[in-house]
């Protein structure tokens, strides 16, 4: 048992300060235990990330931040990133427990993966990149039976190995992506990396020349990228370490200086006269690279959730601990009003995501996960600096100086808007999906349909919403049809599942109301904050 502090000062006695929130995750989360019944792995990963040694280790990661070292002391390139233990201890933690392979392995899934983005997101987002972009980059190496047989086992090896050397030698690998460029961002099209095959290397292989903006996590063992052949936009994939165990061309020019995701080293890097093996046919490069793209956007629709609830647990354990006015401040009725709106956009994030990531898990329901994966990255990404700004309000100073999380979830929220396709490119990608995937459509109306008559609220939204788009709206209108589209969708996932239903639909859906959290009536306050 650690020594208590001290609390008798020389000069004042502390008192009316709540201790730091140091609790099981899994065990305090009554809506993801609703929703994922009893599950060993999630709840001794839940309580290992909410114990007090997980919290100091993400406090480590976030603030010993990572060091770029291009050379060694003889001045040879060596181009690593040097990450402090807790970083490790993290990234360990969540692959030894399936956080990249539970998704692909017998009796897992894409839910129970989305669970770990969840409760990772809620103490160090951070390390979630690499991992996510190894569960992601699985199906992507089915376009080359080959290379597959290579590297799949060992992305699923549930072993962490950050040992710098070829993949034959290693229990388990990472692989990242790295697709943006300056004069490009979204449109991967305009990218100018060049490749040129390489036949005395081998079938298949290449040598790229070029640059990328963006590389999120550079010591990955391995990348999936994009460059330009005579045949168009090809994918390729990129070791780190090469069979001869020497070091590929592969440069990293320096760490980016972001507003959050501090652990994370993302970098700027350059190809030069990398060696490549070509993944898939040349020319169709985003055709190859999208199934990397499509389920890292599951993850990116998770992880505002768990932003949230992290920020939210916070507000209310504060809460529940501090008195204000001879009254407890959650007993405080504006204060309660606050809390139940900020829990509810918790509540809906969460369960919009296990939706999505539930159609993940069914091959008939593909075209629904690829609009609906979109819908939930958009409204839940939009939702969480607001709510996490509100939810750092309601401790006051104590919320915005560094010893809480909330400064750094209140950094991180923006992040997975913006990774992934930004707010108007995932607008513009739901509506080319409702375009050119027609059975997207049916089988998202068929769900819509399938609530009518359970809510006379939802009866009218749902109404409302066909009456003002009776087609596909005008470019203009798209970020107001997918929030229109995603609120229906969360209003009846709620319905089936969660006692909050009836809130959100008069906060939400119906009754008048402001634009600023707490701004509402007719909630059942009760009811939302039991489940908190």
């Amino acid at each position: 048992m650690t020594a208590a502090p001290r609390s008798q000062l020389d000069t004042h006695d502390v008192f009316n300060q709540p201790a730091a929130a140091a609790h099981d995750l899994w065990a305090s989360d009554t809506p993801l235990r609703s929703l994922m019944g009893e599950d060993e792995t999630l709840a001794r990963l839940g309580a290992a990330l909410g114990s007090a040694q997980g919290r100091e280790d993400a406090r480590d990661a976030q603030t010993r931040l990572p060091e770029l070292r291009t050379f060694d002391r003889n001045g040879r390139r060596i181009d690593e990133v040097h990450f402090h233990p807790a970083y490790h201890r993290l990234m360990a933690l969540g692959i030894e427990n399936g956080y990249a392979a539970i998704a692909w392995e017998e009796g897992g899934s894409h839910a129970r993966h989305a669970a770990f983005m969840y409760l990772f997101s809620q103490i160090e987002p951070g390390v979630c990149c690499p991992m996510t972009m190894t569960y992601a980059a699985v199906p992507a190496l089915d376009a080359d039976p080959a290379l597959a047989a290579i590297w799949k086992p060992k992305l699923l090896a549930r072993a962490y190995d950050p040992a710098r050397r070829p993949v034959g030698g290693k229990a388990g690998v990472t692989m990242g992506m790295a697709m943006t460029e300056k004069q490009g961002g979204s449109d991967v099209r305009a990218n100018a990396t060049r490749a040129v095959a390489d036949p005395g290397a081998g079938e298949g292989i290449f040598r790229l020349s070029g640059h990328k903006w963006f590389c999120s996590a550079p010591m990955c063992d391995a990348f999936l990228t994009l460059a330009q052949t005579d045949a168009g936009l090809t994918c390729f994939l990129v070791p780190r370490w090469l069979p001869d165990d020497t070091r590929n061309a592969f440069n990293i020019l320096r760490l980016k200086d972001k507003l959050g995701n501090k652990s994370n080293a993302s970098a700027e890097i350059e190809y030069a006269n990398t060696l490549a093996h070509r993944l898939g046919e040349e020319g169709r490069g985003v055709q190859t690279i999208i199934e990397m793209v499509h389920h890292t956007r599951l993850d990116t629709a998770m992880a505002p959730a768990g932003l949230m609830r992290g920020a939210l647990t916070e507000a209310v354990h504060w809460a529940r601990g501090r008195t204000v006015f001879q009254k407890r401040l959650i007993d405080q009725p504006l204060m309660r009003a606050v809390l139940a709106d900020l829990a509810i956009e918790v509540e809906a994030a969460l369960m919009l995501g296990m939706e999505v990531a539930r159609a993940f898990d069914d091959p008939a329901r593909r075209p629904y996960a690829r609009l609906t994966v979109a819908l939930a990255k958009f409204v839940s990404n939009k939702r969480a600096p607001g709510m996490i700004y509100e939810a750092m309000e309601c401790l006051g100073g104590m919320g915005y100086v560094e010893e809480t999380p909330l400064a750094m979830l209140y950094r991180e929220a923006p992040l997975n808007s913006i990774w992934e396709g930004s707010g108007n490119v995932i607008c513009l990608d739901i509506l080319r999906t409702l375009m050119r995937e027609p059975e997207a459509g049916e089988q998202l109306n068929a769900r819509l349909d399938g609530a009518r008559g359970l809510d006379a609220r939802f009866d009218a939204a749902l109404g409302a919403h066909r009456s003002r788009w009776p087609a596909l709206p005008p470019e203009a209108e798209a970020r107001w049809f997918a929030e229109s589209l995603a609120q229906l969708l969360t209003a009846v996932v709620l319905m089936e599942k969660s006692p909050v239903a009836g809130s959100y639909l008069t906060s939400r859906l119906s009754d008048p109301r402001g634009q600023i959290a707490g701004a509402m009536r007719g909630v059942d306050t009760d009811t939302v904050l039991a489940r908190v």
